[in-house]
């Protein structure tokens, strides 16, 4: 199957920055790629070349004849006086089909995209409505090959799952930049990775990014142990090349060659490997030993006229993270705000532990002042930061967050967003605390620094509350999750159970008459379930252990070095992984059962 784009040798240079070089990779009709890679890698400038916008320095780009292509970039770059409809009917403007195909398409992509009025302006769009509009004037010219530049980004997780929807199992290719793991593991089925750390440049493999993950561990690990034989090597061959010219005549000439090659290459896999350097993040918590940092009492906040949230209780202590969830403007900020004592609530109290230290994060990055140079924003009293005592020197301090020291004396204004988040990171790390406010950290961030930031919360001493669209990390942090919806908040277990109910609630109809559903008669537990049921942790344990077994063997030299026996194990490791999720769904099924029949 010839592919339907291809790289041959591309190389991209930003003055005297080089994006990346000698890129050759090839994507094809069933292409779900997810492009990842660390902020400054290229990805949304090799997705400009992909598109045509933008040519490489060097190399060739390679495009099947006839393929339609569409592009969805970062910022959108919409009409603001347009209304929605007259912004869809300007996309097809190219095309040859009639008025009435041309009226179709646009009225079934309004219906698809949930758009309530099609006559309302672009300008009075909120940033999702903004986003889904963008996406479905590329989704309406019905391309073959998709290119996607962070679409989740001003999402919120509603627009986050129809688009999951749109991209699961879809009659089209699609390459598309993210930092949502949870999307990426939801939608795509290869996953490549623009890094330097890779000797072509790039890793990509086929499969979802859980299993890019232990397929990049397994490859990076393999190139430490590579480092440390050719070290072994070289510093043989060097003591044998100083022994002499009497001793080097008697060997041959091609040894003295390999030995010069053995350094070349030693130099070349030390310089991939300093390539995995990562933001050195670390939360000051206080250690305050308080059981209690702050209690909410049935507390109520409305803006204007709008009910934002009504009788929300909730504690914050310490080594414990609350995650909220709801729609854009449903008033998790508002919260948030409220929490921090920025604004008071209009009913209940708010008790906070005496001297309790809170520190906010906020999304909308109003405390950085875009004059300002990277110095000043990093280091706002002169050349040093005082971290947990100690005294660090700018150059150090902005180190600790990929920042090089030629960017220094830059204005604010010129670094990327996430550029930006780092510094509020940065900033937020010299401030002990006791609860972190977190709005949207995440917005931004690459994957390696979501990852840092990720394991950094986990250890966090003090309590978070974490407004996030990002569920992965929702996932490994959230204790419990609070929904907000305009009235009075529902507090869940995790993600997914918030997520189940906002399921549920859609497929609810109400009932004529105001009569409820009958009760369904309770499934009675037989003798074959408890049967099931006796053996199904055991069972659990097996599997749980293949898991561990599988990835182990991942990381295996032998297993490394071929790639055909690192796809298999990543395949099986898929199995075995899939067979847990099975067997502690089950569990749950009988446990279900089990409760309503001894009640």
């Amino acid at each position: 199957m010839s592919p339907i784009l291809s790289c041959q040798s591309i190389s991209k240079s930003f003055g005297a920055q080089a994006l990346f070089s000698g890129i050759s990779i090839s994507f094809y009709d069933d292409e779900r790629l997810g492009l990842i890679g660390p902020n400054g890698s290229g990805k949304s400038t090799l997705l400009q070349i992909l598109a045509g916008l933008d040519g490489p320095d060097e190399g060739e780009v390679s495009r099947r004849k006839n393929v339609r292509y569409a592009y969805i970039p970062q910022q959108d770059q919409l009409n603001p006086d347009d209304s929605i409809e007259s912004t869809l009917l300007n996309s097809l403007a190219d095309e040859s089909f009639g008025d009435a195909e041309r009226y179709n398409r646009v009225r079934r992509w309004i219906g698809r995209a949930g758009f309530p009025d099609a006559d309302q302006k672009v300008d009075t769009l909120s940033g999702g409505w903004r986003k889904r509009l963008s996406i479905v004037s590329a989704l309406i010219l019905e391309p073959d090959l998709l290119l996607l530049d962070e679409p989740t980004n001003h999402l919120d997780l509603e627009g986050i799952l129809w688009l999951e929807g749109l991209l699961t199992d879809p009659p089209f290719a699609f390459i598309l930049v993210s930092h949502d793991r949870y999307f990426l593991e939801t939608v795509t089925n290869r996953v490549a990775e623009l890094n330097k750390r890779y000797p072509d440049g790039f890793l990509k493999i086929e499969g979802s990014y859980s299993e890019f993950i232990y397929y990049r561990e397994a490859f990076l690990n393999s190139q430490v142990q590579l480092e440390t034989v050719l070290a072994n090597k070289v510093r043989r061959e060097t003591e044998w090349l100083q022994r002499g010219p009497k001793a080097r005549s008697t060997k041959a000439r091609f040894r003295i060659e390999e030995a010069y090659r053995l350094k070349d290459q030693l130099s070349e896999v030390k310089s991939r490997n300093l390539q995995t350097q990562q933001v050195d993040i670390a939360f000051d918590g206080t250690r305050r030993k308080t059981k209690k940092l702050l209690t909410a009492t049935k507390i109520s906040r409305s803006i204007g006229d709008q009910l934002i949230f009504s009788d929300l209780s909730l504690t914050l202590k310490p080594g414990f993270c609350l995650g909220l969830l709801g729609k854009n403007g449903s008033g998790k900020s508002t919260l948030i705000n409220v929490l921090a004592g920025l604004n008071e609530p209009d009913e209940g109290e708010i008790k906070r532990a005496d001297g309790v230290k809170i520190v906010l994060f906020e999304q909308d990055r109003s405390s950085l002042d875009q004059e300002e140079t990277l110095h000043q924003a990093l280091c706002p009293a002169g050349d040093s930061v005082i971290f947990r005592g100690r005294s660090i020197h700018a150059v150090s301090w902005a180190k600790r967050f990929l920042f090089r020291t030629d960017q220094l004396e830059m204005p604010v204004k010129q670094l990327s967003g996430g550029e930006q988040a780092r510094i509020l990171i940065a900033r937020l790390m010299l401030k002990p605390a006791d609860i972190l406010l977190l709005d949207e950290p995440t917005n931004d961030l690459d994957i390696p620094s979501l990852e840092v930031l990720e394991e950094n919360l986990r250890d966090f001493p003090g309590s978070i509350v974490l407004v996030t669209h990002d569920r992965f990390l929702l996932n490994r942090l959230a204790h419990a999750v609070i929904g907000l919806d305009g009235g009075e908040p529902v507090q869940y277990a995790d993600f997914s159970q918030w997520l189940f109910a906002q399921k549920v609630e859609k497929k609810e109809k109400p009932v004529s008459g105001g009569k409820s559903n009958p009760k369904q008669p309770k499934k009675k537990f037989s003798y074959k379930d408890q049967r099931e049921w006796d053996d199904i942790e055991e069972k659990i344990l097996g599997a749980e252990t293949e898991v561990e077994a599988c990835q182990t063997r991942m990381l295996d030299p032998e297993v490394v070095s071929d790639p055909k026996q690192l796809r298999q194990c990543s395949i099986s490791l898929q199995s075995c992984q899939e067979e847990v999720e099975r067997l502690y769904q089950r569990w749950e099924e009988l446990d279900e059962i089990r409760q309503g029949f001894e009640g």
